[in-house]
């Protein structure tokens, strides 16, 4: 890397180690705590790249943007904050930033995301955008610091004024309606109407154009688009290949894998191409495990705002909520605080009062993507990454490769056994495998084997 950075954070630990890192890799480097320092340099013509905290002392980087920007038309500048909320990445798109990076964040990704803009500064002419700071004037209950969630930010900021359909795909309560909701509030549709439409109210005659008339321009989304008929899916197709100008933005939401819909001819395919521009995943909120202790946080807040009283989770409690596997989401999650809030008598939460509420939540399996026909690589997936979640910030213990091809041979072979009734030599025909191999893993695993005869 050849280049000045410039460095803006209150921690002395970050600005350090960055200042180490992009030392060893050629840059010369201007460190400080003070955003008016930052500003001052900028203001000097010194850095080809500004490296800020959001939060400082004396003001806030998010702010600074469109200033540096009329100061330094094309100086790239990444934002780094401990503020994991998508607002935080939204308002970093907003003011042009050249990229955002939550807090903590991994270092050899920062030192590449610093070359590429280098780079890129080096090479493009970039012609200014200014484009004032937005507010936090709505709190928005997308809040996250996993790696997951900070993706689906990015991606979000990326494509709200992109003029391409959104398809957003997740379980019931992860938060698909706000995603979209998010898209349309902080783009340049804004100002115009956002419509939810269900398959209801495209029946009839006059629905399309109806629906057309009330988005003029704005957004329309078709909610839980997987669940409708074929006949209204056509109506759909029509009115899309028949858009007046100006068009509103296309979006849609669904709880299952509308590819593997169309596979099995339950979704159109002509309209799986018009609302797949760009599909944003959802995760659900077992697979964000970090994330559960910051959303309980944030809705025991919410509550002391709208007047419910001040709480607290004991050290248990949270563990207890962490622990859950939340099959309705983020959606149960907040009714359960909420629930917890008004219930508890005192201002700590014990754990026994969770257990008593989550005691009479409904024992269901969550819905999936892809319902029956969810691949096995994708439950797989799914549990691995709880296996890695649950484990914090650190790793397993070595050995993982073994431990995972064990639980998953134990199973295989068991259930191949049941459907061969015992038969080992019908089993490692039917495994691929031979039969002193099937012998082995057999007593290396303790599999009991029953020899009956298999009634087909």
């Amino acid at each position: 890397m050849d280049g000045t950075v410039l460095v803006a954070d209150d921690d002395r630990t970050i600005r350090t180690v960055l200042t180490q890192a992009l030392t060893r890799a050629g840059c010369k480097v201007h460190a400080t705590a003070s955003l008016m320092t930052l500003m001052r340099w900028v203001e000097e013509g010194k850095g080809d790249l500004v490296i800020s905290d959001v939060v400082m002392p004396d003001g806030n980087g998010l702010e600074a943007l469109p200033r540096i920007a009329r100061e330094r038309p094309g100086l790239p500048v990444i934002v780094i904050s401990a503020q994991n909320t998508i607002m935080t990445a939204i308002q970093a798109a907003e003011a042009d930033a050249y990229d955002y990076l939550p807090k903590p964040f991994d270092l050899p990704d920062l030192m590449k995301r610093a070359a590429r803009a280098l780079e890129q500064k080096r090479k493009a002419q970039v012609i200014p955008k200014i484009v004032e700071p937005r507010t936090e004037g709505t709190d928005l209950p997308l809040v996250g610091r996993t790696a997951a969630m900070q993706a689906l930010y990015r991606l979000v900021a990326r494509v709200m004024n992109a003029d391409l359909p959104v398809l957003i795909l997740g379980e019931s309560g992860t938060g698909k309606s706000l995603i979209a909701r998010a898209i349309h509030d902080f783009s340049d549709r804004r100002t115009l109407p956002f419509v939810v439409a269900q398959a209801a109210d495209l029946a009839g005659a006059e629905g399309p154009s109806s629906l057309i008339a009330r988005a003029r321009g704005g957004s329309l989304v078709f909610d839980e688009v997987g669940d409708y008929d074929d006949e209204t899916q056509g109506r759909i197709v029509r009115m899309l290949d028949a858009l007046p100008d100006p068009a509103p933005r296309i979006m849609a939401t669904t709880q299952v894998d509308l590819s593997s819909l169309m596979e099995a001819g339950k979704f159109r395919q002509d309209l799986f191409y018009r609302l797949g521009g760009v599909t944003l995943a959802v995760p659900a909120l077992r697979e964000r495990v970090e994330d559960i202790p910051l959303l309980a946080e944030h809705f025991l807040t919410r509550a002391e705002r709208d007047g419910l009283g001040l709480r607290h989770l004991s050290g248990e409690a949270m563990a207890l909520v962490r622990s859950y596997a939340w099959p309705g989401n983020v959606r149960q999650l907040e009714n359960t605080i909420r629930r917890l809030v008004v219930t508890s008598s005192e201002e700590e939460i014990t754990r026994a009062e969770v257990e008593a509420v989550l005691g009479n939540q409904p024992a269901v399996e969550p819905m999936r993507p892809g319902g029956e026909g969810e691949k096995l690589s994708t439950s797989i997936a799914r549990h691995l990454r709880r296996y890695f979640d649950l484990h914090g910030g650190n790793l397993p213990a070595p050995g993982l490769y073994d431990r995972i091809l064990r639980e998953m041979e134990a199973p295989l072979i068991e259930i191949a056994l049941d459907a061969t009734g015992g038969n080992q030599a019908k089993c490692a025909d039917l495994l691929g495998i031979n039969r002193n191999t099937l012998r082995k893993k057999i007593t290396d695993l303790d599999i009991q084997v029953t020899r009956r005869r298999k009634l087909m």
